[in-house]
């Protein structure tokens, strides 16, 4: 699920799905964000594909359940551990879930969608590779740029 989170996160949110996945890399306003309807949209996936699966098709199952145990990894990780949407309050201060969290937030260290890093979210590259390559995409200076006109 990982590889698929990847790859989707970086060509279809970063990409033609951006008009939902914007509202995550801006300042939230509210409780809820329109990149959440990415949420809604794989759990309905989840559970078509269980649907199926109990019905015969029983592959679809396992795909279907596993769907949703990496969504509520993500859910604790992500929207708990990183974003503080609700539960955790301080950042981790070793070993894997603080690589997670620092990878998460190189992620963000740049505003738009070009130019970012580490697109998947349960496993993370080494920081300082993260950090290299940020500084290989902006000339040196990592920080924060203009999203380029469409």
């Amino acid at each position: 699920m990982e590889v698929f989170s990847a790859l989707v996160h970086r060509h279809v949110m970063h990409g033609w799905g951006w008009g939902w996945h914007r509202s995550h890399h801006e300042p939230r306003t509210g409780r809820f964000e329109r990149n959440d309807l990415y949420a809604v949209v794989f759990a309905a996936i989840a559970i078509v594909l269980i649907y199926l699966g109990t019905r015969g098709w029983h592959p679809l199952e396992w795909v279907g359940a596993g769907m949703t145990g990496y969504g509520m990894l993500y859910f604790i990780a992500h929207d708990g551990l990183v974003h503080r949407r609700w539960l955790f309050r301080n950042a981790p201060r070793r070993g894997y879930l603080k690589r997670l969290y620092q990878a998460h937030r190189m992620h963000h260290a740049v505003k738009g969608r070009e130019g970012c890093v580490s697109f998947g979210f349960l496993w993370a590259p080494p920081v300082d590779r993260l950090k290299r390559e940020l500084q290989r995409l902006h000339g040196g200076r990592v920080g924060r740029t203009r999203e380029p006109r469409s």
